[in-house]
Formats: C-alpha cells, sequence, structure tokens
C-alpha cells in the first residue's frame, strides 16, 4: 500500500493569508487545489513537503466571466468541470471546453482546477514510479538520480508535459496572473513554460496563479478553435499527443491567423514555427488541411518517455493534426 508522508494541512479563507502561509514555510510548503496529481506523486515520493496550503476555499480564485467580442477571464480555482460545462467558455473558446472535458474522468475533473491544469508536473515512464521501483533503477536526473534513463545523459531532464488545456489557451494567446508575497505580475502563457522537465514553470514555488485571461477576437472577424488529444485509454489516460488550434477568418471565409501547439512530446508545449504561413491568405480546403497535418509531422519528433513507442506516436501525429483541423471547418456561415 501507498502510503502519504506526514504533513500539515492549512485552509486559508484568503489569498493573503496563504501567500503569508507559502512565504512563512518556504520551500516545506506546497501548494494544493484539486490534488489530484499532487496527491498520488506524495505517496509515490516524490514530493515530501511538511505544509500542504490548500487553495479550495479562496472564492477570488473562482468564476467564469465572458467578456465582450469572446473575450473570457476564469478564475484559476474553477474546477475542469466547471470549464467544460460553461456556456461562457463553450460560447467563445469551445475547444478549451473540450480540453478540459479530456482530462481524465470525471472524478478528476470535479476536483481538477484549470490553475492546476496549467501547473501540472512533467511525467515520465522513470519518474512516476513507486519509491521502490524508482531505487532499483538508480533514481533519475529528476528525482534523487543523476541521469536521464531518457537520453542517457545527466544534462537535462526531458519528462513530457502533459496537461490538455495550455495548448489551446496558448493558440488564443491568452495571459495568465499571478500572486506571490512579494506582488502580482502578468505573464503570456506562451512565456510561462521552460524546456526543463525537472520546473519547466516561470513560477516561482511561492507563487499562486490566480485567474486567465483569453483575449478578445478584433472586429470583422470569426475565430475557431479546436482540441486533438491521442491517448492510450480514451476514457482517463494522460495524453501521448495534445493539441491545441486557433484560427481567424475574415468574412469571406479567408484564413487571416492561424495558431498550432502541441505538447506531451518534450518538456513544454510548443507553438508549430511557420505553421500559420501555409494558412494566410487560403480558404479551407482538405489540401491545406493535409499540408498542416504535414508540417505538424516533420516538427514533432516523441521520445522515449512514456511507455508507447515513439515512432507509432509520431506516426500518429498527421492522424490527430487531421481530426483536430477538421472541427475548424467548414467556415462559411460559421458563428
Amino acid at each position: 500500500m501507498l502510503r502519504l508522508p506526514p504533513y500539515r494541512y492549512h485552509r486559508p479563507e484568503r489569498l493573503d493569508e496563504a501567500l503569508e502561509l507559502l512565504e512563512a514555510h518556504g520551500a516545506m510548503a506546497r501548494i494544493i487545489a484539486g490534488g489530484t496529481d499532487l496527491i498520488p506523486n506524495m505517496k509515490h515520493g516524490l514530493f515530501t513537503p511538511d505544509h500542504l496550503v490548500s487553495l479550495r476555499g479562496l472564492g477570488e480564485l473562482k468564476g467564469i466571466e465572458a467578456k465582450p467580442k469572446g473575450g473570457l477571464r476564469l478564475g484559476a480555482g474553477v474546477t475542469l468541470a466547471e470549464v467544460a460545462a460553461s456556456e461562457a467558455v463553450l460560447g467563445a473558446a469551445p475547444a478549451l471546453a473540450r480540453a478540459a472535458r479530456n482530462v481524465a474522468g470525471p472524478q478528476l475533473r470535479n476536483a481538477g482546477t484549470l490553475g492546476g491544469n496549467l501547473c501540472l508536473d512533467t511525467r515520465c515512464t522513470y519518474y512516476n514510479q513507486s519509491e521502490f521501483w524508482r531505487e532499483a533503477l538508480g533514481y533519475c536526473l529528476k528525482k534523487d538520480g543523476d541521469r536521464c534513463h531518457v537520453t542517457r545523459t545527466g544534462r537535462v531532464c526531458v519528462a513530457a508535459h502533459s496537461a490538455d488545456t495550455p495548448p489551446v489557451l496558448m493558440a488564443l494567446g491568452a495571459t495568465l496572473e499571478l500572486a506571490s508575497p512579494r506582488g502580482r505580475r502578468t505573464m503570456a502563457i506562451r512565456d510561462f513554460f521552460m524546456p526543463d522537465g525537472v520546473w519547466n514553470q516561470k513560477r516561482e514555488p511561492d507563487e499562486v496563479v490566480t485567474a486567465i485571461e483569453v483575449p478578445p477576437v478584433e472586429d470583422g472577424l470569426r475565430r475557431r478553435t479546436a482540441h486533438g488529444k491521442l491517448r492510450v485509454r480514451k476514457s482517463i489516460d494522460f495524453p501521448l499527443l495534445s493539441m491545441g488550434l486557433a484560427a481567424w477568418f475574415d468574412d469571406a471565409g479567408t484564413v487571416v491567423g492561424l495558431e498550432g501547439v502541441v505538447t506531451g512530446l518534450g518538456s513544454r508545449p510548443r507553438h508549430l514555427t511557420r505553421f500559420g504561413e501555409l494558412a494566410l491568405g487560403e480558404r479551407w480546403s482538405p489540401d491545406l488541411m493535409e499540408a498542416l497535418a504535414a508540417r505538424a509531422h516533420a516538427q514533432c519528433t516523441p521520445l522515449e518517455n512514456h511507455i508507447v513507442d515513439p515512432d507509432w506516436r509520431k506516426a500518429m501525429v498527421p492522424v490527430i493534426m487531421r481530426r483536430t483541423l477538421e472541427q475548424l471547418g467548414p467556415v462559411e456561415g460559421a458563428a
């Protein structure tokens, strides 16, 4: 049986109280929201904090607000189930609702939060194991060891980013707000992640994500969004590949902007380079989708950080991309 290590649980009622607790306990404290990822990791001995500071009771982190022209403001403490069911999200960015709905199963979506999904720890075949399993292998670069068993070196950890909502939010150009004992700041989600599997976020351990903002659509344009996911079991598993797309069309149905973001392959979600250039000035068509799927296939190189064969995962990139692109068209008469 996997048991939790001893810890003290704090449930503050205000954000400033939570920040004071994080400052007081320093490196021995960790933030907990839904706990759907943290608690299993603690049972595996990956984290052994002395203090857990809960965000569940903070009303300041709740709520979903529809803003003019397709903008959104989402509290980081809203559950994934709430995001998936929100009429505001379904109207402004349906792919975000789809991504939230594709996370795990209903029990976990009812507990897990949007902020928690953004800050999800990276995953790897050699990391997400019991203490006994990891010790038998000599541990790994991410936890207690000095070697990455994927790359066979000790320079950089390549544990995979495996959250579903960040690719969609990045494609939309969303920003997040952070609060710490030192103050508040705003950051584009595309700048939030780093290529380091040990700690892939530009967030200090005592910083709390408080809200996410999705920008409005410019006058005269229509925005469509899509989310695709590859996993072993469709009902619950972490992604082997997850992608978010956002496209902007003028009144004639011509593409004026396209963003594609993929994750599940490396330590951070990343924009597909020169992806949108293929579509600019074009009308949506099967030939265009084939060209975009081929561009994604050329840029995506899975590693052995998942139990599934990387060659099969690469072969599935254009398949999942085509299915995701189909969610964006046809656009004539679309809302």
